[in-house]
């Protein structure tokens, strides 16, 4: 199999944790770490689930792969993730030493990658992360624009149904 094909599997891996998270009312973002082809790590946002801002999907998934192979430094592991890591994940990216991050969407407002900020390639840092942008871009996009799209419906159908039976009591 080419690393081509590995790829958009380990992607496939992502989506899966970001179509959970949106099942659980979590922003879909979801992440894979993977090492000399085994998954290491995987995750989704979990932000709300354990009232924790730091409980993103990059987070968490460096969590449980320096747990499982007993050491802090990433140096060989590869993380794919559906959305462009924040600036907080960024930061976590350099300081596991990952060697790459390949990421499905961009992030032109909140990115901290390469969009807004370029925290993976800072030269003032101790570690650059090899970057690829733009795997499986278009799933990735639809999985969270469905979700807020979701999220906006949800908000008017509570509004309607609140002005339609004023006496009900508030969710």
């Amino acid at each position: 199999m080419d690393n081509f094909s590995d790829d958009i599997i380990f992607m496939r891996m992502a989506l899966r944790e970001a179509e959970q998270a949106a099942a659980e009312g979590e922003v879909p973002c979801g992440a894979v770490i993977v090492l000399n082809g085994e998954v290491i790590g995987k995750a989704h946002n979990q932000t709300e689930t354990l009232n924790d801002p730091t409980a993103h999907a990059e987070v968490l998934a460096i969590t449980q792969a320096t747990q499982a192979v007993g050491n802090w430094r990433l140096n060989n592991a590869v993380m794919y993730v559906t959305k462009e890591p924040c600036p907080m994940c960024a930061g976590a990216l350099v300081l596991s030493r990952m060697k790459k991050v390949i990421w499905g969407m961009t992030d032109p407002v909140r990115g901290g990658a390469v969009s807004k900020f370029n925290i993976l390639n800072e030269a003032d840092l101790n570690h650059a992360v090899e970057t690829e942008a733009g795997l499986m871009e278009g799933e990735c996009r639809f999985v969270m624009q469905e979700f807020f799209q979701n999220l906006r419906q949800a908000s008017k159908d509570r509004k309607k149904q609140a002005q339609q039976n004023p006496d009900a009591p508030a969710d």
